[in-house]
């Protein structure tokens, strides 16, 4: 069994099989050139003596056998086998090695009789030199090699045992003593060959798994940003202008599950988010985390608009549905963004920023939902980069106004505070709208300088109001998310000379929930000084009472998409008398929003309602037209 392993092609390593096939596919042919050159040379010394068909046909034919071999191993050299091919390959080498061991060993002994004792030796020599060659050759292939050896020294030991003649039984006895040591030498050199090759497979494993672990999100298993990014420039340049679409994820609500529960819920969720993504994807389909509670889908053979959407429909669907996790069961929904190519992007940056502009869009307009990125949004992004640039370089102070919209008692029928709104002249676009510079004033790190600005008009025109009237206020998430911020806004109150109790500061819930604890910091600093402090657009957002109850709020304001058709509405209804009670609950005010029809006037009344505002009063008016919504008395003194 020992001696069949040691002629035997080792079938248990497969990268081993490919190593050996292509070192030997190297060294072939050198082995050949070396058999055939000495076959030709021992030839050449016996073309006199022997007859021609055994000093030329003979090697003839074994050098026609020997190039057929040749051309073949040639052929294939650029060609990488599966380890069975390799194994049959080396296997039939062996075959080959001998036959054409037992063919040469013949040959060269049936020119014996027919040479002097010069042409005898070269026998000898020739033989033992091939031999040898063809074993170094053959170190990677052991079996081979052992083949040979045996077959050489097998034959010429016993042939030259029986000559007679001591000179060539020392030949044969040497000869097989160098084989002997060349065979160990062979074994050293194989078992070094099959570790390295051991060592170089385990390496090449280990760095497909750091591949692995590299492009794959640890917490998902879903591939990682950067293996979505490499996935989708390859099936791009594969795409050959067919459709393809790229989706663009977001979880709304995560946050506060996240800062309610923990972060160990929340990796809790985003684990069967991604379980519920790839149940969904089909063979089209590629899902990544791209990070946070954002994830991305790829798709191929993209299907039309209308069958796009309804993917993403699906996709909304099935993340709005409960997740049962073992701390809790948590309720988020989900946004996504499309683009598509090559309709509406020309490569693969554009394609991924126009649908996470399609994803911010949604957002803001339609959570929960799927958005596709179209000719609209182009002209938008082209807009927003012209608001930008005239935004970046405009004289403020004298572009910006502030215009004021009344807040009315409904139980008494009075003014008891205005909201103010900013609005921009510009000489080179015109009247822009709040809800298209403030985005990128934000944006563009020009918010806290709007802000200031506004702040300051707003004050000046409050200091001639009657001292009951107060001001509201709004500040945005960026305005609150720094001390240094915090500061400039306090300096501001102060040097106006206004009472601070007539300031009520209006933040929204996604500013509050961007950084809650350093909302909560700029919120006390605020009711420190006696500011108002209100939550504005109540119930749009994801806070959680817990952390409502957690600030120091003195309003909520009802924001105006639960007003609007309230008294046809049941569901409007039923929410708006919940936050009214909750307020109640809290001991804080209530300001209703969107306020419009006299019928939504009356709902509000029966149901509790006292402070409202809306454009069934009044639309936001200049400071020049504020006088019209004061007590004329009180009017008339501020102005004496």
């Amino acid at each position: 069994m020992r001696a069949r392993r040691l002629v035997s092609v080792p079938s248990g390593n497969p990268e081993l099989l490919r190593a050996q096939f292509e070192v030997f596919s190297n060294q072939l042919p050198l082995m050949y050139s070396i058999v055939l050159v000495n076959a030709w040379a021992l030839a050449f010394i016996f073309i006199q003596e022997a007859p021609v068909w055994l000093s030329l046909w003979i090697p003839g034919g074994l050098s026609l056998v020997c190039c057929v071999r040749l051309v073949g191993w040639w052929r294939s050299r650029h060609i990488v086998p599966s380890p069975e091919a390799a194994r049959k390959a080396l296997t039939r080498t062996n075959q080959f090695s001998l036959l054409l061991t037992v063919a040469l060993s013949a040959w060269a002994l049936s020119l014996f009789p027919y040479g002097d004792a010069y042409a005898r030796g070269n026998i000898a020599f020739f033989v033992a030199i091939t031999g040898l060659g063809v074993i170094i050759c053959l170190q990677q292939l052991p079996s081979a090699a052992f083949i040979v050896a045996i077959v050489i020294n097998a034959a010429f030991v016993t042939y030259f045992s029986f000559v007679g003649l001591t000179s060539f039984v020392v030949m044969a006895i040497n000869l097989a003593l160098v084989s002997i040591a060349l065979l160990l030498v062979v074994k050293v050199q194989y078992r070094h060959f099959s570790s390295a090759v051991r060592a170089h497979t385990k390496l090449e494993a280990a760095n497909r798994e750091n591949a692995r672990l590299a492009n794959l999100d640890s917490l998902t298993g879903l591939p990682n940003r950067r293996q979505f990014f490499t996935h989708l420039e390859t099936v791009f340049a594969e795409s050959d202008g067919k459709r393809l679409a790229v989706g663009i994820i977001d979880l709304d609500g995560f946050k506060p599950i996240n800062d309610l529960y923990g972060h160990s819920v929340g990796d809790s969720l985003l684990f069967e988010v991604g379980q519920r993504l790839s149940a969904l994807a089909g063979a089209n389909t590629h899902i990544s985390r791209l990070g946070g509670d954002e994830f991305a889908v790829t798709v191929t053979d993209c299907p039309d608009d209308a069958e796009l959407v309804e993917m993403g429909g699906q996709i909304c669907a099935a993340l709005r549905a409960p997740f049962v996790l073992t701390e809790a069961t948590v309720q988020v929904s989900g946004s996504i963004g499309f683009s598509t190519y090559p309709e509406l992007a020309d490569d693969v940056h554009q394609l991924y920023e126009r649908a996470d502009y399609a994803l911010y869009q949604g957002k803001r307009a339609n959570r929960g939902h799927a958005v596709l990125f179209s000719n609209e949004h182009i002209a938008a992004i082209e807009q927003n980069h012209r608001i930008e640039q005239v935004l970046s370089r405009a004289d403020l102070d004298a572009e910006l106004a502030v215009f004021f919209q009344p807040i009315i008692d409904i139980q008494k029928e009075q003014t008891v505070a205005f909201e103010a709104l900013a609005r921009w002249n510009s000489p080179e676009l015109g009247q822009v709208s709040p809800a298209d510079f403030i985005p990128v004033a934000e944006r563009i790190g020009l918010i806290s300088t709007l802000t200031c600005a506004l702040l300051e008009k707003a004050l000046a025109a409050a200091c001639t109001w009657p001292e009951d009237v107060g001001l509201s206020f709004n500040l945005s998430t960026h305005d609150i998310s720094s001390s240094d911020g915090v500061a400039t806004i306090v300096g501001i109150i102060l040097s106006s000379g206004i009472d601070p109790k007539r300031l009520d500061l209006e933040i929204t819930e996604t500013a509050m929930m961007y950084d809650f604890a350093q909302a909560k910091s700029s919120i006390e600093v605020f009711k420190l000084l006696g500011c108002g402090i209100a939550l504005d657009d109540f119930g749009t957002g994801y806070s959680s009472l817990s952390q409502l109850h957690a600030l120091p709020l003195t309003k909520l304001k009802i924001d105006r998409s639960f007003v609007s058709g309230l008294h046809q509405n049941p569901a409007s209804y039923k929410i708006v008398k919940s936050l009214l009670a909750l307020s109640q609950d809290m001991g804080i005010g209530c300001v209703i929003e969107g306020v419009e029809t006299s019928e939504e006037l009356d709902t509000l009344k029966k149901l509790g309602g006292v402070l409202v505002q809306g454009y069934f009063y009044s639309a936001p008016v200049a400071e020049s037209k504020i006088a019209a919504f004061l007590p004329k008395s009180e009017v008339a003194r501020k102005a004496g």
